[in-house]
């Protein structure tokens, strides 16, 4: 007599009534051998779209949970990623909503994650981790530079300016939005945008900074530039801004580059006499509620920090499983909100 195998979605019960669901009853319920059903769980392999869509929809039923474990024994695959900040990014929000972008990306994919710092990492030894992901890596941090020695895959948010070569990047196009931004505050009536910008070496921050000198000589305006040190508190920027203002009060737009520094130093601006929107323009290099929610509220670029996460993931569980090389450069497309700071 011969068993039919099920159809893909069919409901298939445990082999063993009052047990966990095992491979082979995700491999039955999506009509799959049990390697194909494994390879599609792990990202391993040459499984098709839809195969590797049948084979998770059956886990996902079923509630079958892979014994990582005993995995790991076997294959010396941890299944979990890692995700590094510097100690003083971890409370921004742009790293906040960026790391629910690469958990709920390796989630889908049946990847832990672990969250790394500079203060909780050993500078010698390796995590135990299958992949990296580096948000926006300065080279001049050296946990960056010991995670890029050690020989496992690295995924970066944005390209890294040291000597090593990640493994995959995503990055966007900083320059075309900078000059974007710029062109909207000189069509708003600016005619000398001085920016505030951080100390980081990070291939962003440097981005932005060669964008608005370039600008400014393309417009035959004199280069304003002042920078923040790295992770400054709204106090230290606030006194970045005062300084400016007493230094160079014929300028009549100032663009924060470091996230959330925009409204911080509103206050400021306006103790100066200054009436943001009106004789003075104000724009941000990243988006956030709290340029949403200012008074008046801040033209800003919203750099999609959850979605860059998610690709940052990705992209590292692609390079991990074989499907996409290791090279591979992708864009995210970021977008500039408009608003009432800037208008004319």
């Amino acid at each position: 007599m011969t068993r039919e195998m099920p159809t893909p979605g069919s409901a298939v019960p445990p082999s063993r009534p009052g047990t966990p669901p095992t491979i082979a009853d995700v491999a039955r319920a999506a009509a799959v051998s049990k390697t194909t059903a494994s390879d599609a769980l792990r990202g391993h392999g040459r499984v098709s779209g839809p195969t590797r869509e049948a084979v998770l929809e059956a886990a996902r039923r079923l509630g079958y949970a892979p014994n990582r474990s005993a995995r790991s024994l076997r294959t010396s695959v941890t299944d979990t990623v890692a995700l590094y900040f510097p100690e003083f990014l971890t409370s921004a929000e742009y790293s906040m909503a960026f790391v629910f972008g690469v958990a709920e990306r390796a989630a889908g994919a049946g990847l832990n994650v672990t969250l790394l710092s500079s203060g909780h990492l050993p500078q010698h030894g390796t995590p135990q981790v299958d992949g990296l992901v580096l948000c926006d890596p300065a080279p001049e941090d050296p946990m960056v530079r010991h995670l890029m020695n050690t020989g496992l895959p690295v995924v970066t948010a944005e390209r890294y300016a040291g000597d090593q070569r990640p493994t995959g990047v995503v990055r966007s196009d900083h320059e075309a939005s900078m000059t974007e931004l710029l062109d909207h505050l000189r069509d708003s009536g600016a005619r000398r945008p001085a920016l505030i910008a951080s100390e980081a070496t990070s291939d962003w921050s440097l981005t932005l900074q060669r964008t608005h000198a370039r600008w400014c000589a393309d417009h035959g305006i004199p280069i304003v530039l002042r920078k923040a040190p790295v992770g400054a508190t709204p106090e230290v920027l606030r006194g970045v801004a005062r300084d400016l203002l007493a230094q160079e009060p014929g300028i009549d737009a100032v663009v924060c580059a470091p996230d959330g520094a925009a409204a911080a130093v509103l206050p400021e601006l306006r103790a100066a006499g200054r009436t943001v929107g009106g004789d003075l323009l104000l724009a941000s290099c990243v988006d956030c509620s709290a340029m949403r929610t200012a008074e008046p509220a801040i033209t800003a670029i919203d750099l999609r920090p959850r979605s860059m996460g998610a690709e940052c993931a990705r992209l590292l569980c692609e390079i991990l499983s074989g499907r996409t090389p290791p090279g591979t450069v992708r864009t995210l497309p970021v977008a500039l909100h408009v608003r009432a700071s800037t208008r004319a």
